[in-house]
């Protein structure tokens, strides 16, 4: 047991006369160091211009203002005969669907007109020219063998009702 003791008073030795050559050593590094700060260079002096466009359109008249309300009225117009029809019409069967739920399997021509088979879940339907599909308004527009290209009425980040093409593009599966 003494042994094991014999060691250790050592190293505690050691380690007290390590510290404070550190502790010396430390404080002559700082008191050599010595910071380099640049000074801040003088701030430019503000020198006010007076507004001479008087003759032009002033930014903050009452006239700007009226014309941007106007134009805003006129886009919740044309935005409200956007919409308007599509909330008249009655809703068909696949406007009940999410548009990434459903899945082009093949197309055919029937009368002379494309004809496209959407499946949703396990039921497959046959869609044409005109009808609608998904849950933004989403009217086809064009079927060919391999997509079908519809117009979707969607609100935009300022709220705006906007148009926007969209598509479903031919699944193959596997079986």
């Amino acid at each position: 047991m003494v042994v094991a003791l014999l060691p250790l008073t050592w190293l505690v030795g050691c380690t007290s006369e390590s510290e404070s050559e550190l502790r010396d050593w430390m404080a002559q590094q700082k008191s050599q160091t010595f910071p380099k700060v640049t000074p801040l260079s003088e701030p430019k002096q503000f020198k006010p211009e007076n507004y001479t466009e008087v003759t032009e359109f002033e930014p903050f008249s009452i006239k700007k203002l009226t014309l941007a309300l106007k134009n805003d009225a006129a886009q919740a117009s044309s935005n409200a005969a956007l919409l308007e029809p599509e909330l008249a019409r009655r809703k068909e069967p696949l406007e009940e669907f999410p548009l990434d739920t459903m899945a082009l399997v093949g197309s055919l021509v029937r009368a002379g007109q494309p004809v496209a088979l959407v499946t949703v879940g396990k039921l497959l339907y046959q869609v044409r020219l005109g009808d609608h599909l998904g849950q933004n308004y989403g009217r086809i527009t064009k079927i060919v063998e391999t997509e079908i290209t519809l117009r979707e009425i969607v609100q935009d980040a300022a709220g705006e009702w906007i148009e926007r093409t969209a598509s479903l593009q031919l699944q193959e599966r596997s079986k």
